[in-house]
């Protein structure tokens, strides 16, 4: 089940313009205005949608999929239900989803790269081609450093959104994925 947050006033629709927060100033000010950000998982999956509006970030949109761990087909169809309404009602013309990492498990690490593929499917028919970033990357490029938790990261991306307001731990790694994406460089040349 999707989990929608979106901003104070803000309807399905349209979009409030009250979270804003700056960002490094010296960023360059070409490439996409408006990034999805991917945290794939085949239990919870976290979207994310952020807008550049000159020197700060505008949280447009966060969800978690709750996959559950139910028929794993299902599973999948969800993540790709979810991705493909959130790109589009809000029209993302970049993308960026968390890269492969070394798994202990090869079981789970096989159903995170279905999850991934499907992401990845989802982006491609909506016509995206995806950034692929480390979770270091994504933590040096919010301003954290590369071993920070899962907390710190979400504390650094509340802090630059301006929402005060709890979310998942999902959630604010794809905020993070897509806060990253939207100032990477190999982004910002297509």
């Amino acid at each position: 089940m999707l989990q929608p947050r979106h901003r104070p006033g803000e309807t399905p629709g349209g979009f409030a313009t009250s979270h804003r927060a700056p960002v490094n100033s010296s960023a360059p000010r070409q490439g996409p205005r408006r990034v999805i950000g991917i945290d794939p998982g085949s239990i919870r999956c976290g979207i994310g949608v952020v807008e550049r509006d000159g020197n700060r970030v505008v949280h447009i949109y966060s969800a978690t999929v709750q996959c559950g761990r139910g028929d794993f087909s299902t599973r999948l169809t969800r993540i790709y239900g979810a991705i493909n309404e959130a790109c589009t009602l809000h029209s993302p013309d970049g993308a960026a989803i968390e890269g492969i990492f070394h798994h202990r498990n090869a079981d789970s690490a096989l159903k995170l790269g279905h999850a991934r593929g499907v992401a990845m499917l989802a982006l491609a028919h909506a016509g995206l081609s995806p950034l692929e970033l480390s979770p270091a990357e994504v933590k040096k490029s919010i301003g954290a450093w590369g071993r920070a938790d899962k907390d710190q990261v979400q504390a650094m991306v509340r802090r630059l959104i301006g929402v005060a307001t709890p979310m998942g731990l999902d959630e604010s790694d794809a905020l993070a994925i897509a806060i990253a994406g939207l100032y990477h460089k190999p982004l910002l040349a297509r």
